[in-house]
């Protein structure tokens, strides 16, 4: 095939894709293979969310984010639980950025008021105030709680359960899917057999979108070719596919096999709604690496990615450190987003603008999973109405400061990573240099 202006194209066969690269690179989608247990996802856009990892939310410190543009605080309360409140005071309506936390005793910064999980009523499962200054707070006190929204620690992740209305009492929120199917031995993967490498990323472009590029295998030929290193993912490799979907209530799968090789697998990948999906290779039993991706809507054009990559190899630290390999795998993670991002900001501006509809978008037949995913996400978001207390307007932007703690750009955090590379480099060189002059 000569290299010259790229287009999709379908053969006289419907269910046969080819995708022509340059340098002459051709990925062929053939033969779908369609299981539809139920037909379709009963998991809408409430549910639960990996926020962040565990470690983030420490002692006596607020934890600042926001889902669908709502202001939200991550935080643990004197027994050491995590809480997910709205980071608005019900006394006057302020935030609680600037305001301490001390042996799980939040205090307002406007007021002084003063919220602990134990309070007048004494149950655990409710937040209520303890201190206000005023002669009538006896009966001003069993009046006022803060909203909050259910949370659950698993696999080093901290979960926030989001819903169409928080609550003041935990014991009045249900579980839309209960918080075991985001669990990764659930899902067949004994986590600690691996370790794993993880990086936190923010970007400024629609969240869904995201979602849609994590779920298309195939442009890591296109867009990554030359930062995986992976010798079967390059732009001069050809390579032709068979697909086989898998539908069912808890989650979509995508497993991708070789067609001169149906019995070898390339990849499969698994979303689970509302925000997660796993990529690996294989049965879970058997699979060496895995990676999971979390997508968080902080609100409008903004949104968190959390990567961890598993894996069941390499697992010496006194190697790894030696090799640099946690850093440089963090490298490589900086360097794909980076390159995900510039098309992610253009789609995103395309999408906010009405470009992008049915009469100029024409999804392929390797676009299976694409087209399923945002027939589920438009219906979830018409049902669920997530972004119902969005004001679209380009002048609130008060929040962003403090909720994007990561740079909403990648730069920043890869410049760290790079310096640390050069850093322990340096270290490694200059060490037995400096024995050896020594000696001498």
């Amino acid at each position: 095939m000569e290299n010259r202006q790229i287009n999709f194209f379908k053969s006289k066969d419907f269910n046969t894709v080819l995708k022509p690269f340059k340098n002459g690179t051709v990925v062929k989608i053939d033969s779908f293979d369609i299981r539809e247990n139920q037909k379709e996802l009963k998991i809408g856009l409430f549910g639960w969310y990996a926020i962040c990892p565990s470690k983030e939310v420490k002692k006596d410190k607020l934890y600042y984010f926001s889902l669908y543009d709502e202001p939200l605080v991550l935080y643990r309360d004197e027994n050491e639980n995590v809480r997910c409140i709205k980071n608005i005071c019900p006394h006057r309506g302020a935030s609680f950025f600037g305001g301490t936390l001390e042996d799980g005793v939040l205090t307002c910064p406007y007021h002084g008021a003063k919220f602990s999980s134990g309070g007048s009523c004494q149950n655990l499962d409710r937040i209520t105030c303890s201190h206000i200054v005023d002669n009538n707070y006896d009966n001003y006190a069993k009046k006022i709680h803060l909203s909050q929204y259910k949370t659950s620690e698993i696999n080093g992740y901290i979960f926030v359960h989001f819903s169409k209305e928080s609550e003041t009492d935990l014991n009045n929120i249900s579980e839309d899917i209960p918080i075991s199917n985001y669990e990764l031995y659930e899902n067949g993967f004994s986590h600690k057999e691996y370790v794993f490498e993880e990086v936190l990323v923010d970007f400024k472009c629609d969240w869904s979108r995201i979602i849609e590029n994590h779920l298309d295998i195939l442009h890591i030929f296109w867009v990554h070719g030359d930062t995986i290193p992976d010798k079967d993912v390059n732009k001069n490799v050809l390579v032709s596919f068979n697909q086989k979907i898998n539908i069912n209530p808890k989650y979509i799968e995508s497993i991708y096999y070789y067609k001169n090789d149906p019995s070898k697998e390339f990849i499969r990948i698994k979303y689970i709604p509302p925000g997660r999906i796993l990529i690996y290779k294989e049965d879970p039993s058997l699979s060496r690496y895995l990676q999971v991706l979390d997508h968080i809507p902080l609100g409008n054009n903004k949104a968190r990615v959390i990567v961890r990559h598993y894996r069941k190899f390499l697992q010496n630290k006194l190697l790894n450190n030696l090799l640099l390999f946690k850093e440089n795998q963090r490298k490589i993670f900086y360097k794909i987003f980076d390159e995900d991002y510039m098309i992610l900001k253009t789609q995103t501006y395309n999408h906010n603008m009405g470009f992008i509809s049915k009469d100029e978008i024409k999804l392929l037949g390797e676009d299976r999973i694409i087209n399923y995913f945002w027939k589920w996400y438009k219906n979830s978001e018409n049902k669920d109405n997530p972004w119902r207390n969005t004001i679209n307007t380009k002048n609130i932007d008060v929040y962003d400061k403090v909720i994007l703690k990561y740079p909403p750009e990648i730069k920043k955090l890869e410049i760290i990573n790079n310096l640390d590379i050069i850093r322990k480099t340096i270290v490694r060189f200059a060490a037995p240099l400096i024995f050896f002059m020594l000696i001498i």
